[in-house]
């Protein structure tokens, strides 16, 4: 990985004619940025592995900081296969799915050495369950008709005989585990990392816990000192690697990681991973139409669409083995592919906010998921070294802020924005005032046992992501936005990009430098002093 400005993935806007795509939601708008701008772009993707099969199987049997799995294994041994949920990749990669493969070669390895008894379980955490139709993209046909439902389901972190207390941390923080798991001769882990805050001792202590657990680290508290993206400055990190090792402790692992490269649209939206000035005529004239289109239709119409894209992800490694060995190369390759050196912060940085992130997969982006993924993983994933924005500087994005909410989904985020942030949007506050009264309320925890809806303490974790954004930044405006919703959560609206700049220099100074995270596809930026 390069340490110097990545000179070829930076720009600086020379015409003011030049006119620049940014992603709106579920669209897209066109506008100009000043002269003197800078633009990060996002590395192009890393040639795939030709042969996954065969590097799955190398991975496997030549693991790291442990035997390979075929000798890990012996008749009559109990199972456990955890994977990750929906959240991850997005969009959602096309079939087969990287767990899909990993899966299908740990069961011919578990069949050659006489293993029967194994279960896979979702890592859901407190996400929402995942339905028959996502398993079976995820895992394939043959694995959901051999496990469904009895052997294959999603982690219940309500269920109270379905946990197991594992103890407490040299820092008092608790760790429950899911019973299978904590009973099982093994567990087997298989990961698709997409950003450095994935992964790791994260996959357990988050997947197949419950609230007791979580609340020591998914709090106000901890997410307000944590740059999660940044994992040697994330107290979150800290506290994943201390309950991790009581796991770790109790229970054999065995983690195999894969990375994507960044490889995010499929062919007709292949020139949204292009410079705009590297785009062909034709090129032009589809995105144009693109965009057409995209402000006629209606929004029924624009998220079917969008929540259809299927992600033509190519596999760039995979490793196995003991977690923190096995995450320490996952995160270098990760680095190789989505890490852009850059010198400097800047007085102002704008971004475009696209319209999925970790939970509206196959749902609707509400309000309060705009803003953990604008102030949160975005704010974040321009922040590894130090924020990309300067200390009291103006963050810029562009994404309507619909007042939409999923019924079935989301109903302890509709209940959050109509009674939490009438009353606050501080997030220390809002974690002594109501985070316990959502996080064990009857109604919300039947909502998630039994309707596909996101844990009631859920939105609360939302806003924390987000806060340290928030309150880093001297302002934030969004463009486009709806101007009620925007004043119920705290920021400020403007009609354009070009007239967001200009509110923005008013109040940093004309000579405020501008800078253009042009995002997606995912990248991060390692920012040098």
């Amino acid at each position: 990985m390069e340490t110097a400005v990545s000179e070829e993935l930076i720009r600086f806007v020379e015409r003011k004619e030049e006119t620049f795509l940014f992603h709106y939601g579920e669209g897209f708008l066109f506008d100009h940025l000043p002269v003197g701008t800078r633009i990060i772009y996002p590395r192009p993707p890393l040639p795939p592995l030709e042969d996954w099969v065969a590097e799955i199987r190398k991975a496997l049997c030549n693991p790291v900081g442990t035997d390979p799995l075929p000798a890990l294994l012996k008749p009559g041994m109990k199972v456990t296969i955890c994977f990750d949920d929906l959240s991850l990749p997005l969009p959602p990669m096309k079939r087969p799915d990287i767990r899909q493969m990993v899966a299908e070669e740990v069961l011919s390895i578990l069949a050659d050495r006489g293993v029967d008894d194994v279960h896979f379980i979702g890592a859901i955490g407190l996400h929402r369950p995942m339905t028959l139709e996502e398993l079976r993209h995820q895992l394939g046909e043959r694995i959901v008709k051999a496990f469904y439902p009895l052997r294959l389901y999603c982690h219940d972190a309500e269920d109270p005989t379905g946990l197991v207390f594992i103890g407490k941390t040299e820092k008092g923080e608790e760790v429950w585990l899911n019973r299978r798991v904590a009973e099982s001769d093994l567990v087997i882990y298989i990961n698709i990392n997409l950003s450095p805050m994935d992964g790791g001792h994260k996959s357990l202590v988050t997947g197949v816990t419950n609230y007791a657990t979580l609340k020591h680290h998914h709090n106000a508290p901890t997410l307000l000192t944590s740059y999660y993206m940044d994992p040697d400055r994330s107290s979150l990190h800290r506290v994943l690697e201390r309950q991790g090792r009581l796991i770790e402790e109790a229970v054999r692992h065995f983690q195999i990681e894969t990375v994507v490269n960044s490889r995010t649209f499929p062919s007709p939206f292949g020139y949204l991973e292009k410079k705009e000035k590297d785009w062909t005529i034709w090129e032009r004239m589809w995105a144009t139409a693109v965009y057409r289109a995209g402000r006629m239709a209606p929004y029924e119409l624009n998220t079917r669409i969008w929540q259809a894209m299927r992600a033509p992800y190519g596999m760039i490694g995979i490793t196995a083995g003991a977690v923190e060995e096995v995450h320490s190369r996952t995160l270098s390759l990760l680095a190789e592919q989505q890490e852009v050196s850059v010198t400097g912060q800047s007085d102002i940085v704008v971004s475009g906010v696209p319209y999925l992130c970790p939970y509206n997969v196959n749902s609707v982006m509400n309000p309060i998921l705009v803003f953990c993924l604008s102030l949160g993983y975005i704010f974040h994933l321009m922040s590894i070294g130090q924020p990309l924005l300067r200390p009291g500087g103006v963050l810029i994005f562009t994404h309507p802020l619909y007042e939409r909410f999923h019924q079935r989904h989301h109903p302890s985020y509709i209940t959050f924005y109509e009674r939490v942030l009438t009353v606050t949007r501080d997030p220390l506050q809002m974690h002594k005032s109501f985070e316990e009264a959502f996080a064990t309320d009857p109604t919300f925890i039947f909502r998630y046992r039994r309707d596909y809806a996101y844990h009631g303490v859920h939105p609360f974790y939302m806003w924390y992501w987000g806060s340290l954004g928030a309150q880093y930044a001297g302002k934030v405006i969004f463009v486009g936005a709806d101007k009620k919703v925007a004043e119920r959560i705290g920021v400020d609206v403007a009609a354009s990009v070009s007239e967001a700049i200009e509110m923005a220099k008013d109040f940093v100074g004309n000579n405020s430098s501008v800078t253009y995270f042009h995002f997606p596809p995912i990248f991060s930026c390692r920012v040098l002093t």
